[in-house]
């Protein structure tokens, strides 16, 4: 199984390494659902973060390599329960969040390239609204 994606989000491209070995469930679940498109729009309480709401769709796993607290190029899967499925990208910091209150994800994509456009990316989503998001694997 490839652990390399290539992200394209906004005007920016990413390369991104799965997290096979500590979030293995998860990372198998999302590669069955490349190519996976989607929109970002920023995050209303975690933070400098922007995230794919995703209603229902169950991607079938629980919490593995959880966390409340991503750092900036994590992407984390929040597989449903108190809120609704969803996937963040810290771009700042973060302490992931509903109306809820604290919730964990699952941390199973890092980006390793293109960094330095991070948190434009973040800006450009607070200040320009919804911006489109792209997983695909790479080469």
């Amino acid at each position: 199984m490839s652990s390399k994606l290539i992200v394209t989000a906004g005007p920016y491209t990413f390369d991104a390494k799965l997290e096979l070995e500590a979030a293995p469930k998860t990372c198998a679940a999302f590669l069955r659902h490349l190519p996976f498109a989607s929109k970002i729009v920023h995050v209303r309480w975690s933070g400098e973060g922007v995230w794919m709401p995703l209603g229902d769709l169950d991607f079938g796993v629980g919490y593995e390599n959880n966390t409340a607290y991503p750092a900036p190029g994590q992407i984390i899967l929040y597989p449903g329960g108190v809120s609704e499925t969803e996937i963040l990208l810290a771009y700042g910091g973060v302490q992931f969040a509903s109306k809820a209150g604290v919730l964990s994800g699952n941390h199973f994509l890092t980006l390793t390239s293109g960094l330095e456009n991070l948190y434009a990316l973040g800006r450009k989503t607070l200040w320009e609204g919804a911006q489109d998001i792209r997983f695909e694997l790479a080469g």
